[in-house]
């Protein structure tokens, strides 16, 4: 196995040189694993939507986990996130066990995902939704709240930092607006911002384009390659193969609840397996070099 990378290299070139060595099969071991599953699976009735024998995250990068309609990626997530409970398995992130974990605590903990379905609170302003993000507010406890002093600075220090994301997410405009009156798209950027408030050390993003008009797409793009270029791991499921390759470090390919292939995402898009989970073999050759004919197949419905 290659030595491990510095934990503060960031950056896309960094994340790239970091995977040059990684071998192109399923459950390939890398450099500086962030996240590492084993014998992870989940059994709804007679079918095994998840049953992932190894796979690691590189920390750094930019996965993308894909994979035709019902491959088992949603519940992935929502195993490895405490939304939900495997039938078997361990995980770990950062070295430690947190099979079992509940959501809360992966987020104080530095893992924090965001939803297909934004989360955001309608009826509540976009502010307060930030603040929502900040954990361990010391205000929150009850003695605490008696005694102002004790945490009317962190409180201050809360409403700066989500001023400052709401400002580079160009929601800042916005702030005393109820969530539930921005358009899909705000909602994203404010489910996203709103992830960052814990300075995460990884974000794992459920079909961050779903419901995105083209106006937004890109801004959502590029606000997820920053969070790469500060040094923040992000693992995202998505349909569209055209963002996948645009900003994907490496891609894992799910089908039928399994890891079938590991690559690159352009020796992804060109490996044989893949072509026929998505397509069938008799449609093999009608993928093209950049992967897009993939799209048109793979769009919609849940993962």
């Amino acid at each position: 196995m290659p030595a491990k990378t510095d934990h503060m290299a960031t950056g896309h070139a960094a994340a790239v040189e970091a995977l040059r060595d990684v071998p192109q099969v399923p459950g390939a071991p890398k450099p500086d694993p962030v996240v590492i599953a084993d014998h992870v699976s989940r059994q709804f009735g007679g079918l095994k939507a998840v049953d992932v024998a190894h796979v690691e995250i590189q920390r750094g990068a930019i996965t993308a986990l894909i994979g035709p309609n019902g491959a088992g990626k949603t519940t992935l997530f929502n195993l490895l996130t405490g939304f939900d409970k495997p039938d078997t398995g361990t995980w770990t992130f950062n070295d430690k066990s947190v099979a079992g974990t509940a959501p809360h605590r992966l987020a104080r903990m530095g893992m924090v995902r965001t939803f297909q379905l934004t989360k955001a609170l309608s009826r509540m302003s976009v502010i307060d939704n930030m603040l929502l993000g900040a954990h361990g507010q010391s205000g929150e406890r009850v003695l605490n709240a008696l005694v102002p002093f004790t945490w009317r600075g962190q409180e201050r220090a809360n409403r700066e930092r989500a001023m400052v994301l709401l400002e580079r997410f160009n929601l800042h405009e916005k702030i005393d607006d109820f969530a539930g009156s921005l358009s899909g798209g705000q909602r994203k950027l404010l489910e996203m911002a709103r992830a960052l408030m814990v300075g995460p050390e990884i974000v794992m993003l459920d079909e961050p384009m779903a419901g995105v008009n083209p106006a937004l797409t890109q801004s959502l793009l590029g606000h997820i390659k920053n969070i790469r270029e500060e040094g923040t791991t992000v693992l995202f499921v998505e349909h569209d193969m055209d963002m996948v390759h645009d900003i994907s470090d490496w891609v894992i390919v799910m089908a039928q609840g399994q890891v079938i292939a590991e690559g690159p995402p352009d020796a992804v898009m060109k490996n044989p397996q893949v072509i026929e989970a998505y397509l069938g073999s008799r449609h093999g050759s009608a993928l093209t070099d950049d992967g897009t004919s993939l799209t048109a197949d793979s769009q919609g419905g849940n993962a």
